[in-house]
Parts: structure tokens; C-alpha cells; sequence
């Protein structure tokens, strides 16, 4: 369903600090992801995917994604309601896609387009 929400991220300095107050605040238990970057996700549960990893760079807000059926024509839509794309569509590979964007008001967010088609890339 288009617009759902359906995965947060967390950046800070310290993502082992993050994780254990975020555990402690909330029960919440993370597993680690095998790509290659590091990544601790959310156990899957009833509501979105959730994540947090280390960001030298942070402005100290989550970043929320909403799921598309189409990423193009989803990122026709925000230029043509007044919005801006901040990252084009970026592969996320046997995963989908995702666009980093801004509101009218500047208000930062991010798409999701699942497709498990997605090929990794190739070793060069």
C-alpha cells in the first residue's frame, strides 16, 4: 500500500551506545546485517523495519521511508507538488530502491520501492 510506513533509520556517533539505550528504553533487539556496511536491524516484529547505524554526519533526526508503488512516477509526483528530490532513486540491492526527498516545508524524507530483483553489484 503506497504511502505506509514502512522502515526507520537511526544514525548516531555511537551505534553500540544507541542500540543499548534503545533496547533499554523500548525491549527492542537488533540482529546484525551481513552487508557491507555496518548495520544493526530491528528483529522483525509487528510495525516497520527499523535500523541504526554510525553516521559521522548526523542532524540528530530519524529518517523515516514510505513505501511506492512506483519510484519514478512517485518522484515526478514531489517535484510536481512543489517538493525536491534530495537523492535520486539508489539501488539497494535483492531489496529495492530507495530516493532521499524534501516536503514543501523542507521537511526530509524517503521512499521505498520493494523489488527483490535488484542485482547485486558486479566485482570489478
Amino acid at each position: 500500500m503506497a504511502g505506509k510506513l514502512v522502515h526507520f533509520e537511526i544514525t548516531d556517533e555511537d551505534a553500540q551506545r544507541a542500540k543499548s539505550f534503545w533496547s533499554s528504553l523500548f525491549g527492542w533487539r537488533f540482529q546484525e546485517w551481513s552487508g557491507p556496511i555496518e548495520y544493526h536491524m530491528l528483529e522483525p516484529g509487528d510495525g516497520p523495519g527499523g535500523a541504526i547505524y554510525p553516521a559521522d554526519k548526523r542532524d540528530g533526526h530519524v529518517i523515516v521511508y514510505f513505501d511506492v508503488d512506483d519510484m519514478d512516477a512517485a518522484l515526478e509526483k514531489v517535484a510536481e507538488l512543489g517538493g525536491s528530490v534530495i537523492e535520486g532513486k539508489s539501488p539497494i540491492p535483492e531489496i529495492g530502491y530507495f530516493a532521499r526527498c524534501r516536503d514543501t516545508e523542507g521537511t526530509a524524507f524517503s521512499l521505498f520501492q520493494p523489488d527483490d530483483t535488484v542485482p547485486m553489484p558486479t566485482s570489478q
